[in-house]
């Protein structure tokens, strides 16, 4: 599949802004990415599970708001009845539905990661969620608003990656990087 336009292109002028000394966030737009969704019905939902587990790599697919990583990507369970399998474009192919739908949604969202010692405190300006490491540890994701705008956010070991949905993605990154520039911002 042929690498679509970015939604954030014009705005993802790398380089540094904000006060002197070290940076506090980092902004990166991680792409091209496989995005597929599995959705289940409720009493689809332990073979859609497995489905989806299948279709990662992983040896089972992660309960709600958690995560599990197998051979083809990562999988998030993003709501109760569904599943995003994450990976690289190319190696992530569409699998044939079985008991639940699948859907392609790679064009559908644009994937930013923020890392940074101040990555946390910056999203908590923008989403209404607990990010301590107690209550978000690694591996953890949750579907939320930003500024009315559902988004969905996972912890990784190297800081968060925030997918919003295209439509919006400019106006909300620049919201992001505005907030950001008061830790020292850097974009990739």
């Amino acid at each position: 599949m042929a690498d679509g336009i970015s939604a954030v292109q014009d705005r993802l002028i790398p380089g540094r802004s904000g006060p002197s000394g070290a940076t506090g966030v980092r902004i990166a737009e991680i792409r091209p990415f496989a995005l597929i969704q599995f959705a289940a019905w409720h009493d689809t939902l332990a073979q859609t599970a497995g489905e989806a587990a299948m279709a990662a790599g992983a040896k089972v697919a992660p309960g709600p708001g958690r995560t599990a990583t197998g051979a083809l990507g990562v999988l998030l369970r993003v709501e109760p009845l569904k599943w995003w399998l994450v990976g690289d474009a190319g190696e992530v192919l569409l699998p044939v539905a079985g008991s639940g739908a699948v859907l392609d949604l790679s064009r559908s969202r644009t994937r930013l990661h923020i890392s940074g010692p101040q990555a946390a405190r910056l999203l908590n300006h923008v989403l209404p969620l607990d990010l301590s490491a107690a209550a978000f540890p690694e591996g953890s994701v949750a579907s939320t608003a930003f500024h009315h705008v559902g988004v969905t956010l996972w912890r990784d070991r190297d800081g968060f990656t925030l997918f919003l949905p295209r439509s919006f993605a400019a106006s909300l990154f620049e919201i992001l990087t505005a907030s950001a520039t008061q830790y020292g911002l850097e974009i990739a």
